[in-house]
């Protein structure tokens, strides 16, 4: 199928949906895609936590403070009072106003404020534990009664580009511009041509090239790679931040303990029942996701234990009873054989957020013309080392809607003349069917080198190892891709290795240790 819109958006989170609502309800012609086979398949959808609000009091500076502080003084300045003058405002208009999102509220009626590691105020909105497939829901809702069309279980292949794939040689000459995108049918495997004035990659981050992570299986660094193969510029890309509290549990995978928990009390412990949080920093429990990270490495290491634990049961100050509170995480628990009202919790750190990604601006402009990305696949600056809880939300929102406002305010329609010499996907001449045992295996190795090498504490010599093992790794799934008959996992595990080498790479070069990047490397 070959067919051309204003406006492509692929990714269905926060940052995709508000990009395509805004786009849509400017006038444009927009397609949303998404490789899942569910269009709430996100890493929004699993978000528990909150988003960071609007509330009286609570002024733009002191969150652009919190955000510097956590984010090591590496941000932007311009991204971080950006999102700190117009991000708390817009959740308030967007999600609650437009989209109907039905926010928590305390016994007296009023929004039921909730505090998170680093911030200096409680300026978080929730729905109880759920607060991410709520708002997931309400903007599909939206999406829904405004005629919003998507195709599901398509999976982007590669970026459309005039100077690659044009068969008029002149386009060599001129600026690179994104011209749509390819993208698999998973269920037929017709690869479709989707040609388009304008790009917004918004698919999520890179998770899963890590062995343990909170990420969906859809976060395999689609959107990342896509637009480096483009020329796209990627930066910060060695702060990957790591959830500090994944549930450790042998039969439930990819379930993250809210920081929300620490915010209304609860405590970390060693095995034996020790606080062990104010030996590594003056704010304890509630210190940034980094510095938390490392301190329950550390005393995993020290024990040779796989978990630390975390109480709520003696400690939990909040209004709300625990398992209304914390519905999901109290019934996810449960279903593990863990009462959280009256034991502690295992708890292991998690691959859980890429902090760097596709270089914007902000109005998120990438360095291609008519390529926009927007959410975990881009880097505004607003998170600098280390992202503060509860903005990854207020961020897709904010340059999710940006993104479409910019796009229909400037729309440029490219020449049809221009759009008939790109030409329809070429699969290989003989393509070849593979078992999916070996495509397993190359995830495995993929996964072990970046836990070991590239995870939460570095070194010299183990990222030396990981950019040899993944540059053979590479080479070898390169051939495999390009002899294959094209499906989803196969171009997620090319997306994958692309993205753990960009990771790698970023990693070696920067030698010092700052936020979420930690190098332990021997004194010369």
């Amino acid at each position: 199928m070959r067919q051309r819109r204003d406006l492509i958006v692929v990714g269905t989170g926060i940052a995709g949906l508000a990009a395509a609502i805004s786009a849509r309800e400017a006038g444009l012609d927009v397609l949303l895609v998404t490789k899942a086979d569910r269009i709430d398949d996100t890493a929004t959808n699993l978000a528990q936590g909150g988003i960071v609000a609007a509330r009286e009091g609570d002024g733009a500076r002191a969150l652009e403070a919190d955000i510097r502080r956590a984010g090591c003084g590496y941000n932007s300045d311009d991204a971080v009072r950006l999102i700190a003058e117009e991000g708390p405002s817009l959740a308030v208009e967007f999600l609650a106003g437009k989209a109907g999102v039905e926010f928590s509220r305390d016994s007296s009626g009023a929004w039921d404020w909730t505090e998170e590691a680093a911030h200096s105020a409680r300026r978080i909105l929730h729905v109880q534990d759920h607060t991410g497939d709520a708002i997931q829901a309400a903007l599909v809702r939206h999406a829904e009664s405004i005629g919003l069309p998507v195709m599901l279980s398509c999976t982007a292949i590669d970026l459309i580009t005039n100077n690659h794939h044009s068969t008029d040689c002149r386009e060599l000459y001129k600026e690179r511009e994104v011209l749509g995108v390819y993208a698999l049918d998973n269920g037929s495997g017709e690869v479709h041509t989707l040609l388009a004035d304008a790009v917004i990659l918004a698919c999520g981050g890179l998770g899963n090239i890590y062995r343990y992570t909170t990420n969906p299986t859809v976060a395999t660094g689609d959107g990342i790679a896509m637009a480096h193969r483009a020329g796209a510029d990627v930066i910060n890309a060695e702060f990957v931040q790591f959830h500090p509290t994944a549930l450790y549990h042998k039969d439930i995978r990819r379930f993250l303990v809210s920081e929300s928990l620490r915010g209304e009390g609860a405590r970390l412990l060693t095995r034996d029942g020790k606080p062990f949080m104010e030996r590594y920093s003056p704010l304890g429990d509630l210190a940034p996701r980094d510095v938390v990270a490392r301190a329950i490495f550390e005393e995993m290491a020290a024990d040779g234990s796989a978990y630390v634990l975390l109480d709520l049961a003696t400690r939990y100050r909040g209004e709300i009873p625990i398992p209304e509170r914390f519905k999901r995480i109290h019934e996810t628990c449960m279903s593990g054989g863990i009462d959280i009202e009256r034991e502690p919790i295992p708890v292991t750190p998690a691959a859980h957020y890429f902090c760097g990604g596709v270089k914007v601006d902000g109005r998120g402009r990438t360095s291609i013309r008519r390529l926009h990305a927007a959410g975990e696949t881009s880097c505004t600056g607003v998170h600098g080392a280390n992202r503060l809880a509860s903005t990854s939300l207020l961020e897709g929102l904010l340059w999710g809607v940006r993104s479409a406002a910019g796009i229909a305010s400037s729309f440029e329609r490219v020449d049809a003349a221009r759009m008939d010499a790109i030409p329809d996907w070429k699969p290989p001449r003989r393509p070849e069917s593979f078992e999916p045992t070996l495509i397993y295996q190359d995830w495995n190795l993929i996964k072990l080198t970046m836990w070991n090498h590239a995870g939460i504490v570095r070194t010299r010599k183990g990222l030396e190892r990981a950019v040899a093992d993944l540059d053979y790794h590479g080479h070898r799934i390169g051939a495999f891709y390009r002899e294959a008959t094209l499906t989803r996992d196969i171009i997620e595990l090319r997306n994958g290795v692309a993205s753990a080498r960009i990771v790698v790479s970023a990693a070696m070069h920067d030698e010092r240790s700052i936020g979420c990047h930690f190098r332990r490397d021997p004194v010369a």
